[in-house]
């Protein structure tokens, strides 16, 4: 079997626990089927610490290494090196510093041996990992999570992602759509392949909603809306929260999650809560860990994804699992999780209107929580893995099969 070097600067850490949890899933169940381990580089410059005054979730510094428990009980070693990163337009250099920052590394670690390089996001990682590719003469795989639409717009990340796609040697894409917008720039249909999160529901399934509810404080004649992310604008509480304002004083909205890399918008949130007079119907119950999610979205008669942008988003398959139905924005990969009638509805992304008639749509509408969680069990996390597996034994044989002609 390969040895795999999984590369990720989203990556979870003990300081920061639900960075990237969505590739800790993935990448752990590959663990089962393939030895490898991870190297998520940390941005730093020098002044950091000056930003981290006004922005204390700036740039969290994790150790630099971590044993890791997978699913099935096996360690997997990751490791934090750090790579210089300018804040700003600075970041137009991410992909020269990392990949620079993971080489030195690799060379003083010797003894890890890999054969298949697995990146996620085009840029910066992806674009690194074109340049490690060519330095250590491995192949390289990358996966396309959502990142990709902002960057296609910029200057230099857009014509930094389109070189990394042509590096690559397999071009995942979590979602059709993601993959569209690779092939719509030049990305070649032959290593191409659409490979979708997936759900563990040995971890999400449906608990007692009554129970869920009083453990939140919440009535059982409540209509109770929930939203799972980090509390960053691009997400969209505060879409719902404007809507929740129209709607009767008996919904509620619980919001679970907490700062994140792209910041903290709690504060903003809580203003704005206060400001409609929404305080006794607007739950702040922090960022939770995965093992305990179900029991907050079990509570809920309607998941909200009001985001602006997505790739594919685990924690609608999480919801489903837990019989809940999803009212999403119509971006990115949403409308491909969210297949049917029978599992949710999709709105156009800034029609507060439509935003309002599909949660009160999604609250009056009768659901059948068996058809969501089959739904969500159909689209397992091994379904992907095996997947991938197929592709990742590929690249090895072709690999080797170009070695034994060189020599």
């Amino acid at each position: 079997m390969p040895s795999i070097l999984v590369l990720s600067s989203l990556f979870p850490s003990q300081a920061r626990p639900t960075a990237g949890l969505f590739i800790q899933e993935r990448m752990f169940r590959v663990a089962a089927e393939f030895p490898l381990f991870v190297v998520s580089p940390v941005p730093w410059f020098p002044l950091q610490g000056l930003i981290q005054w006004w922005r204390p979730h700036y740039r969290p510094q994790p150790a630099n290494f971590e044993v890791q428990t997978a699913p099935d009980g096996s360690l997997v070693h990751v490791y934090f090196p750090r790579f210089f990163s300018l804040p700003g337009v600075g970041r137009c250099f991410d992909a020269w510093f990392m990949a620079r920052a993971v080489s030195r590394w690799l060379k003083r670690h010797p003894e890890l041996d890999w054969q298949i390089l697995d990146s996620h996001f085009s840029y910066p990682e992806g674009a690194a990992a074109g340049l490690l590719s060519k330095w250590f003469r491995k192949p390289v795989t990358l996966t396309l999570r959502g990142t990709e639409v902002p960057h296609s717009l910029g200057f230099f990340t857009a014509r930094w992602q389109r070189w990394a796609w042509r590096q690559a040697d397999r071009v995942f894409a979590v979602s059709t759509s993601l993959q569209q917008l690779a092939l719509g720039q030049g990305a070649s249909p032959a290593k191409s392949d659409v490979v979708g999160n997936g759900v563990d529901c040995d971890t999400f399934y449906p608990v007692d909603k009554q129970q869920a509810r009083a453990a939140l404080g919440l009535a059982e004649t409540d209509q109770v809306l929930i939203t799972v992310a980090g509390l960053v604008p691009r997400k969209g509480f505060h879409l719902v929260i404007d809507a929740l304002a129209q709607l009767p004083d008996s919904v509620k909205y619980v919001i679970v999650g907490g700062a994140s890399a792209e910041g903290d918008y709690q504060l903003t949130l809580e203003q704005q809560v206060a400001r409609l007079g929404l305080s006794s119907r607007v739950l702040f119950v922090g960022p939770k860990p995965k093992s305990e999610l179900r029991h907050y979205l079990s509570a809920a008669d309607l998941f909200v994804l009001a985001s602006a942008n997505e790739g594919w988003a685990n924690v609608i398959l999480e919801a489903m699992a837990c019989g809940v139905p999803v009212l999403a924005s119509d971006v990115g990969g949403n409308r491909e999780v969210i297949a049917n009638e029978q599992l949710g509805l999709i709105y156009p992304y800034g029609d507060q209107a439509k935003l309002l008639a599909g949660i009160e749509q999604g609250l009056a509408k009768h659901w059948q929580q068996e058809t969501l969680y089959q739904y969500a069990k159909a689209n397992s996390w091994q379904l992907r893995v095996e997947q991938l597996k197929r592709h990742f034994l590929a690249l090895n044989r072709s690999e080797q099969g170009s070695d034994e002609r060189e020599s």
